[in-house]
């Protein structure tokens, strides 16, 4: 039975089960799928009342969404200590190519351990990335209204026209970052 935490589930499960959750959430609750405004949730427990944005009943609004995110957060420690070290992902020969130009060797692991260790984030180049990414990041799902999640699992199968070039804009911001951004941060 706890064979299926050693190792991450195939994308035709997993795709699917994520797939099921927007009937599910609509069905059982009545709440859209997505991860985003758990963030101003968060902020609403703690802020004060005076700021109109957090002066809402936030634990009947999104009590659930800050749960949903607290059990992602569980998922992420449960597989970090069910999943072996030794496992590794199977990456395209292409790919393999493509950052052994870029000086990454290291393919053990879930992450290429040349860019992701402590030595390397904890410099004043990896605190920079961080704070701006996390900046983009904030901004770019605010003035989206929603997320990858949002927008890409719950708009799009609510055929919203808004979600679908959202979701395109992702992919497209994606595909810049893959060869334009990160070819020119890592070299």
């Amino acid at each position: 039975m706890f064979d299926i935490l050693n190792k991450p589930l195939a994308w035709y499960i997993a795709g699917p089960l994520i797939g099921l959750m927007v009937p599910l959430l609509y069905v059982i609750g009545n709440k859209a799928f997505g991860i985003s405004s758990s963030f101003r949730h968060a902020c609403a427990t703690v802020l004060p009342k005076s700021i109109p944005y957090f002066n809402y009943d936030w634990k009947e609004k999104g009590g659930w969404n800050l749960k949903f995110a607290l059990g992602i957060l569980l998922g992420g420690i449960l597989a970090q200590f069910t999943i072996p070290d030794n496992y590794h992902i199977d990456l395209a020969t292409s790919t393999i190519q493509t950052l052994k130009g870029y000086g990454i060797t290291d393919f053990s692991g879930f992450v290429p351990k040349e860019l992701f260790t402590w030595n390397n984030v904890l410099t004043l180049q990896g605190i920079s990335f961080m704070i701006i990414g996390g900046i983009m990041i904030g901004f770019g799902t605010r003035y989206a209204s929603g997320c990858t999640a949002g927008h890409g699992i719950t708009g799009m199968a609510n055929l919203q026209k808004a979600s679908l070039i959202a979701t395109v804009s992702f992919f497209a911001g994606g595909m810049i970052t893959t060869y334009f951004i990160i070819p020119f941060i890592i070299n």
